[in-house]
C-alpha cells in the first residue's frame, strides 16, 4: 500500500505539470497559427488587391469601348456601307468582350452578368437600328442612327455597368 500512495505522490503532481504544460503549449501554438494565418491573409490581400483593381480598369475601359459613341467613331470608315458597318460593329463588340473575358474571375458574379447584359444590349441596339437603315446604304447613316438611338436612352447597361464597377472597386478601398 506504501508503493501505491509513492506512485499516487508522484503522478498526480508530474499529470499537474503535464496539464499546464499541455494547455501552455497549445495557446501558444494556437496563437502562433492564428498570427501566421492573419500574415498569410494579409500577404494575399497585398497580392490580389492590385490585380482586381487592374481588372477593373480593364473592364471600365471595356465598356466605354463598347459604348455606342466611342465604338461608331473608332470604327466607323469612310464608303463603307451600313452592313458592313454593322458587322464591323459587332465584331469589335465580340472581340473586346472576348479579349477581357478572364477578368471574371478577379469580380463578383453580380458585376460580371451588368457586364454580359451591356454586351447583349450593345448587340441588340446595334441589330435593332441596323434593320430601320437600309443595309445599302452610307454608313453614316446607320452611325448618325446609332448615336441617335443611344441618346435618347436614359439608363443604358453600359453606364449601369460602369456605376456597378465603380461601387464594387470602392469597396475594395
Amino acid at each position: 500500500m506504501d508503493t501505491f500512495l509513492e506512485i499516487v505522490k508522484l503522478t498526480i503532481p508530474a499529470l499537474i505539470v503535464f496539464l499546464t504544460v499541455y494547455f501552455i503549449m497549445k495557446t501558444y501554438l494556437d496563437r502562433q497559427y492564428q498570427m501566421q494565418l492573419l500574415q498569410f491573409k494579409k500577404d494575399r490581400k497585398n497580392t490580389t488587391t492590385p490585380i482586381k483593381l487592374q481588372s477593373y480598369e480593364r473592364l471600365s475601359l471595356l465598356c466605354e469601348r463598347i459604348s455606342i459613341p466611342n465604338l461608331v467613331l473608332r470604327i466607323k470608315t469612310q464608303g463603307a456601307s451600313s452592313a458592313a458597318l454593322r458587322v464591323s460593329l459587332l465584331m469589335a463588340v465580340q472581340q473586346e468582350f472576348e479579349h477581357n473575358i478572364s477578368q471574371q474571375i478577379y469580380v463578383s458574379d453580380q458585376l460580371w452578368e451588368i457586364l454580359k447584359l451591356a454586351r447583349i444590349e450593345t448587340i441588340e441596339l446595334i441589330n435593332s437600328v441596323s434593320e430601320k437603315v437600309d443595309p445599302k446604304s452610307d454608313s453614316e447613316q446607320l452611325a448618325a442612327a446609332l448615336i441617335t438611338v443611344y441618346g435618347n436612352i436614359e439608363n443604358s447597361a453600359v453606364q449601369a455597368a460602369l456605376t456597378a464597377i465603380r461601387q464594387e472597386a470602392g469597396l475594395m478601398l
